[in-house]
């Protein structure tokens, strides 16, 4: 496929989005209400590997959740019932972190390497690595997050202001190196040269587009995935600095905005054009968490620590909150 063929089918998301919210919703809806029958009994608080210093979470159909490594890359899987966990996949070495992280319904994890410049898909059965991708090369890079459409899994660059695509073959066969689409930011998209800018990243509620927060400047962009154009979300002069990872459920947007501690929660219009704050989740257990994932009735974040030093007792751990 070549890099325009791939621009124009990469998300044909509309109906399409919503069929794959669906399947999400039937895959993940006998562990959902068990979450929500437990109650109490589920642990609200567990503890990560000392060291470890988490940055992603995922979480799959079966209540289970994968944490990523800033450390070396490795992948530690937990079972939500149980708060109990195990390694899961060894890491490629310092240098090659496991940052934001999304699985889908085929069992497949997708993992953003960060400085290391490389996605990473594994299999969430045996943790085998299905396929590595080089997305961009040198020391201008930093692949942060990831989210699934369809038709795709889309990276964010932190460092140049720019997209990484993996387009889906039929039956969601994984592209060929030579596949991955580069996507520069255009349009109102505002990033100072030498900062940190795209960060969290999820799709509009009509599927039309993709959402991404500059964490630097705090603004909130609706990106065509097509062109790379970025136009800002009107949000009522609310700033959303920080911002890290993101979780759109529905026309609600959860924004991890790690050193304030706290979750922004923005009802978005129908096509993610504007929103407005509706409420702030915050927790005396937060502890700069970056990422969040949601399970029943649950948001669960790995606390980074980023204010401590990451010694190899340093401790860590994942706490989950209402929703809502």
């Amino acid at each position: 496929m070549s890099e325009n063929m791939s621009r124009r089918n990469l998300l044909g998301l509309g109906a399409a989005v919503g069929t794959s919210a669906l399947l999400g919703a039937t895959l993940l809806g006998s562990t959902a209400h068990a979450a929500d029958r437990t109650g109490d009994r589920w642990p609200d608080e567990f503890a990560l590997p000392n060291g470890f210093r988490p940055e992603g979470i995922a979480i799959d159909s079966r209540g289970r959740a994968y944490f990523g490594s800033l450390a070396d890359g490795a992948v530690h899987r937990v079972d939500l019932a149980t708060g109990r966990g195990t390694a899961f996949s060894a890491g490629p070495a310092a240098g090659t972190p496991s940052l934001g992280m999304k699985v889908d319904g085929r069992g497949r994890l997708f993992v953003a390497g960060g400085p290391g410049g490389d996605a990473r898909v594994l299999d969430t059965r045996t943790g085998e690595t299905l396929a590595s991708y080089r997305l961009a090369a040198g020391d201008d890079t930093f692949v942060n997050d990831v989210v699934l459409t369809p038709e795709a899994a889309w990276f964010t660059d932190s460092s140049p202001a720019v997209l990484y695509g993996l387009p889906f073959g039929p039956g969601g066969r994984l592209p060929r190196p030579d596949q991955v689409v580069h996507l520069p930011l255009t349009g109102e998209f505002d990033q100072a040269p030498g900062t940190f800018g795209a960060n969290g990243i999820e799709t509009t509620p009509d599927g039309c587009a993709l959402l991404v927060v500059n964490m630097t400047t705090g603004s909130l962009f609706r990106v065509d995935p097509r062109s790379g154009d970025a136009r800002k979300v009107d949000l009522g002069g609310e700033s959303l600095t920080r911002g890290d990872g993101l979780l759109r459920q529905g026309r609600e947007l959860f924004v991890v905005r790690n050193t304030i501690n706290e979750i922004a929660v923005l009802r978005l219009d129908h096509t993610g054009r504007s929103g407005r704050l509706t409420r702030r989740i915050t927790d005396p257990r937060f502890r700069i968490p970056t990422t969040v994932a949601a399970l029943g009735n649950r948001l669960y974040l790995p606390n980074a620590r980023f204010d401590t030093e990451p010694l190899p007792g340093t401790d860590y751990n994942v706490v989950a909150v209402p929703r809502g």
